[in-house]
């Protein structure tokens, strides 16, 4: 949690965090902003002090919501005058006046956020040589924000589960729309006859998202056939809707504005399931149950990866474990964190650590799949799971594990 950032960065030896870039879809910043709309900002953390928001005087009302306290960034037309016209040198000038006005010119100081990457890597040899007793590295992807992010308090689980009910209000209806229609010739066409394609599913799921006040900025995973064997195979818009084959349904939207995210899928046979996708799906939910149950507080992370390979490799088929390139089978981990980020500490497969744990007030996912793409197949289910403070683990949103959607005869 966020007053965990203190002791965090205590831990890895850092004085400072800047934090660059806009305060919306930009998770860093958000989680200590809320969002708003800072089009350009720095964010300053300090060990043991208040944080400060850099802006320019045009969003100071904005950058205000925050609550941090707010300071204005030089003009950046002064310090191009200084430095005759050298825009990289004059970015760096103000981000070295920033940090010399906050205290900020020894120790070790890490840089993040989402931000041009060119002018960051040129901006760090200018300060490094005008502030030589500070160090500065690159903000890693398990950074201390992302600790502090791995345990959410009670408004941020709620806004998850808000979430959670937006988005399996809008799998209901895409269920509906797609029963709507009747089967011909292996695909799905409408009353009138006209063919339904992925990109109109997809489409749809966008508009109903946001008419709730969500966004989906990374797209959804709608799959069908061969492209539902392959994990993250988005789904080729401009194919028909078929009939009788496995469709992989994920979706991951956000809170408007790059907030909080939920994470559910589904797989779906529409009008019927052949059975080899029946046998399939059975495997999938069998060990998708398993685990759940078997899930505890306080418990690592990495052992549920090693019993959903066992559960699999029992059941005949090929895991990351047996064969880490395979491309048949349970090809990925279980799961993973989920906020801010679609993919948040703590992991379970490879990159779990001791860290990587069910602590109470973790969110994250189980997603068990198995993929046949040369069979034309692939089957996975999903659900996005909170850690009480009682030690109770629950899913956030509760919706039917079925694989057959029925059609209009």
């Amino acid at each position: 949690m966020k007053e965990d950032i203190d002791r965090l960065m205590g831990s890895e030896g850092l004085d400072a965090i800047l934090i660059l870039g806009p305060a919306r879809h930009n998770p860093d910043m958000y989680y200590f902003t809320g969002g708003g709309h800072v089009s350009s900002g720095a964010l300053l953390l300090r060990r043991g002090q208040p944080g400060l928001l850099h802006c320019y005087p045009m969003e100071r009302d904005e950058a205000a919501l925050s609550g941090l306290q707010v300071k204005f960034f030089a003009p950046i037309a002064d310090l191009l005058e200084q430095t005759d016209g050298d825009l990289l040198e004059a970015e760096a000038m103000q981000v070295q006046q920033l940090l010399e006005g906050a205290g900020v010119t020894s120790g070790r100081l890490a840089i993040g956020g989402i931000s041009d990457l060119g002018p960051i890597l040129g901006i760090i040899p200018v300060l490094s040589k005008a502030l030589p007793d500070l160090t500065i590295s690159g903000l890693p992807r398990d950074s201390v924000i992302r600790e502090a992010m791995a345990t959410k308090d009670g408004d941020e689980i709620e806004r998850i589960r808000r979430m959670g009910s937006i988005t399996t209000e809008v799998v209901d209806n895409i269920a509906d729309f797609l029963s709507g229609h009747h089967a011909r010739e292996g695909v799905l066409v409408n009353g009138g006859g006209r063919v339904l394609t992925i990109g109109d599913v997809k489409h749809r799921i966008n508009r109903e998202l946001v008419e709730r006040g969500a966004e989906n900025p990374h797209g959804s995973i709608f799959a069908a056939g061969r492209d539902a064997g392959v994990p993250h195979s988005a789904g080729a818009d401009a194919s028909p809707v078929p009939a009788g084959e496995t469709i992989v349904f994920d979706i991951f939207p956000c809170e408007e504005g790059g907030g909080y995210f939920y994470d559910f899928t589904r797989t779906w046979c529409l009008g019927n399931a052949p059975d080899e996708a029946l046998s399939l799906y059975q495997d999938v939910i069998e060990v998708y149950q398993e685990v759940v149950s078997k899930l505890e507080p306080d418990a690592l992370c990495e052992p549920y990866q090693d019993l959903t390979c066992e559960l699999f490799e029992a059941r005949g088929h090929p895991t990351v474990r047996t064969d880490s390139y395979t491309n048949d089978g349970y090809t990925h981990s279980l799961g993973h964190g989920l906020g801010l980020y679609v993919h948040e500490l703590p992991h379970f497969g490879q990159l779990a650590t001791e860290k990587d744990v069910l602590a109470p007030g973790a969110v994250f996912t189980i997603e068990p799949g198995l993929y046949y793409p040369e069979r034309g197949m692939g089957v996975r289910l999903e659900n996005t799971y909170h850690v009480g403070k009682d030690g109770v683990i629950g899913p956030l949103a509760e919706y039917p594990l079925d694989l057959v959607l029925p059609l209009s005869q």
